[in-house]
């Protein structure tokens, strides 16, 4: 990975009954770190001395977030396995298994996260994508359907349910290809579909879409019309695509910062009308110095 560059691995998942998510991002090179970004203002960084393990945990009573970020003499990288300070990811050859130990943020009621969560793919696609011309920004989207299993003790957790894996890799920082984006998936009857679009930083706009069925095999979506959602509480745009006669709404925000929404979303594709996790992401708002110097009371450093 080149210095100024990033790697991050990404799973969501919501339980069986629906009354649970969680989502979860493990990265080298952590794109939204201040850190990060004030190392590269002294010329190359090296994106192992900027890890983080990103944990969101979602339902009644557990509500929890967590991004600790760790230097380099804590982290340690293998073709199998990956260690960021007290947490791990390591993967056998049919399972994820991501072993957590974090402290939740903001203080100061420090709340930790302990335990296991369990990825397995149903199947591995070989789908990858470049994001822009040069080849700078990469995305793979591992297993569009998954089963995930939750197992954590702090706090007191365990279910299971349908989930997703994907990747992104970047050869520069991300707001040097990107001024915004707007990225959602959802199970379908027979597989999952996934829309990805947004504007690059040439002003040039990407609109993807494709259905995923049970083997992995990807074929593309006819993208219906766009659909505007209610902006975020920090008035981030949030938009995305629904069939005529299925209009798309917002059920519920489940993470809103001032460059940054998570949200599930009802939108209609294929037929289906789709329950889906959904985010915007503004980069411009990320750049700005003012976000930038709001961003270490919620991601504090070690290492």
């Amino acid at each position: 990975m080149p210095a100024g560059g990033y790697a991050w691995w990404y799973a969501d998942a919501f339980s069986d009954d629906g009354r649970y998510g969680i989502s979860l991002i493990a990265f080298i090179g952590s794109v939204f770190s201040p850190y990060y970004a004030w190392a590269r203002r002294g010329g190359p960084a090296d994106p192992r001395e900027h890890c983080a393990l990103n944990i969101a945990l979602y339902g009644p009573g557990v509500g929890r977030w967590t991004m600790t970020e760790r230097g380099g003499r804590l982290v340690s990288v293998g073709p199998e396995r990956l260690v960021i300070g007290p947490s791990a990811l390591s993967w056998d050859g049919t399972t994820l298994t991501v072993t957590v130990d974090e402290i939740g943020m903001p203080l100061p009621v420090p709340r930790r996260v302990r335990g296991v969560v369990r990825i397995t793919p149903r199947a591995i696609t070989d789908h990858r994508v470049l994001l822009n011309a040069d080849g700078r920004h990469r995305w793979w989207p591992i297993a569009p359907l998954a089963e995930v299993t939750v197992d954590l003790d702090r706090p007191a957790l365990r279910w299971s349910g349908p989930g997703y894996l994907d990747m992104n890799q970047g050869d520069a920082p991300l707001a040097e290809g990107f001024r915004d984006w707007h990225w959602s998936r959802g199970p379908l009857r027979d597989g999952a579909a996934v829309l990805y679009g947004g504007t690059r930083r040439d002003g040039s706009r990407f609109d993807l879409g494709w259905r995923f069925g049970p083997d992995g095999q990807s074929t593309p979506l006819a993208l219906p019309p766009p659909a505007h959602l209610r902006r975020s509480g920090w008035l981030i745009p949030r938009e995305t695509r629904s069939e005529p006669g299925r209009p798309a709404a917002l059920i519920r925000t489940l993470e809103d910062t001032p460059f940054y929404a998570r949200s599930l979303v009802r939108m209609g594709l294929e037929g289906e009308s789709v329950t889906a996790m959904h985010e915007s992401l503004a980069l411009d708002r990320f750049v700005s110095p003012v976000v930038q110097a709001m961003l270490p009371f919620r991601m504090p450093r070690r290492g």
